[in-house]
């Protein structure tokens, strides 16, 4: 099967500008079923925009995205797609609500909004949360949890509705590096035991090749994407304009 068969995520020449400001110049990339790609790129190189335009919350100047073969402006079956967002990690901690109650919302999608869970949702909560490792503290307020415990509890509920593809924007951002261990090693687990489809937008360079299966690296234009085998240290010296010092951080490579 070719590559462009196999893409569960396809953007094709794709441009956006706001106002005069070119964000996004041209940006052709393939993502895989069942590939775990990490996007890089220094502040304001389009990450979060291009991640926009592919959930249909922006429209590209130029050029198309299409998921699972369909172009995102007539894509209808949005629980394949799991999200996780930047502003997950500065979640208002008063919100009265359980880490239950939080990661039940992911459901809404699936069964409306005013539908009460079934004994079949009730047990794929409870699973879910154990698979994140949060089970245990369930009942407890969200706002009571650590940073690192409620990334996970976000993750919860982007994966509760079973999607085949999960977007992770800068989920590692203020969490402590315990937690950012815990995390790449889940991530690591979740594509390759349970075979989703992992795109995580990082600064975190030297963690995310140890764990990726590809890299692509985009600065307005896409400059690298290839298998984290290929990706070398000359690649960024040419994104970020200067010359750059792999930081690796030692992860051990442990299960979930």
């Amino acid at each position: 099967m070719s590559t462009q068969e196999n893409g569960v995520i396809q953007i094709e020449n794709v441009s956006f500008r706001y106002g005069t400001q070119n964000v996004l110049e041209k940006v052709n990339l393939t993502i895989e079923q069942g590939s775990f790609l990490g996007l890089a790129g220094p502040n304001g190189s389009g990450k979060s925009t291009l991640i926009k335009i592919i959930l249909g919350f922006e429209t590209p100047d130029m050029g198309r995205v299409t998921l699972f073969h369909v172009p995102v402006s007539k894509f209808k079956n949005w629980e394949k797609i799991g999200y996780v967002s930047q502003k997950a990690n500065s979640f208002n901690t008063g919100f009265p609500a359980t880490v239950y109650e939080v990661v039940s919302m992911g459901l809404y999608g699936k069964i409306g909004l005013f539908r009460f869970l079934n004994k079949k949702h009730k047990k794929k909560i409870d699973e879910t949360l154990q698979l994140v490792g949060m089970r245990e503290f369930k009942h407890r307020s969200i706002g009571e949890l650590s940073g690192g415990q409620q990334q996970r509890v976000f993750i919860a509920r982007a994966l509760v509705s079973e999607p085949e593809v999960l977007i992770l924007d800068e989920p590692t951002v203020g969490v402590d590096t315990q937690s950012v261990q815990q995390f790449y090693h889940l991530m690591s687990h979740l594509n390759r035991e349970k075979k989703i489809t992992l795109l995580l937008v990082t600064h975190d360079i030297g963690a995310m090749t140890k764990y990726v299966t590809h890299v692509a690296c985009l600065n307005k234009r896409l400059h690298f994407h290839g298998s984290s085998h290929d990706f070398e240290e000359s690649e960024l010296s040419s994104l970020y304009g200067h010359d750059v010092t792999m930081i690796t951080h030692e992860h051990d490579h442990g299960g979930a």
